[in-house]
């Protein structure tokens, strides 16, 4: 089956969903995590997006994974692998749940802190998240079937999102825990 990537306008909806799934999430994963971000294109209101919310589960160590990965199961999660990502760690949503991903981090993992510096961003600048918008709409409208292209398309601009956003981090942004949770819960989703 052909899947076609569908962009769409924003929906305040959305950290409602984030919410409910993190909830479900945390009740398997008492004291196994620091805490779940929302993360990805469906975190940053105005922002149109693919209407798949992403998740971070964030651990102090990997030594952990073991256990969350067990836990995630319990649930009705599949892990699939770190899909050639060093660090993170995918699973499958379970059947009849709202479209999610849910990625596996340790907090020293780089493509975590990736994540919520371009979340941050986009969310800070909404000169950024419109131009973001305006290519993934034209990268969708451009490549409907091939998602390797859409993200190809959309690289550039994330990279100079990035730079700028790589630049202004502070100390702060690379902490676990305590400032961290304190950081995401100013944006009002609780991640």
């Amino acid at each position: 089956m052909l899947r076609t990537i569908d962009v769409v306008p924003y929906d305040p909806a959305w950290p409602a969903e984030f919410q409910r799934i993190r909830d479900t999430v945390l009740a398997v994963l008492d004291g196994l995590c620091i805490g779940v971000e929302h993360v990805g294109s469906t975190s940053v209101p105005g922002l149109a997006a693919k209407p798949i919310i992403d998740l971070d589960v964030v651990i102090s160590t990997r030594l952990l994974f073991p256990a969350v990965r067990d836990a995630l199961h319990s649930i009705g999660y599949q892990h699939r692998g770190n899909l050639e990502i060093p660090g993170r760690e995918a699973f499958l949503q379970p059947p009849e749940t709202y479209p999610h991903h849910l990625y596996v981090c340790s907090v020293d993992t780089p493509n975590l802190h990736d994540h919520l510096i371009l979340r941050d961003m986009l969310r800070s600048r909404p000169d950024l998240r419109d131009r973001y918008a305006a290519i993934k709409r034209e990268m969708a409208q451009l490549h409907p079937h091939d998602i390797d292209a859409y993200i190809d398309g959309k690289s550039a601009l994330i990279d100079e999102i990035m730079s700028i956003g790589r630049s202004a981090a502070t100390y702060e942004d690379f902490q676990p825990a305590g400032a961290w949770q304190t950081r995401s819960e100013q944006h009002g989703d609780q991640g």
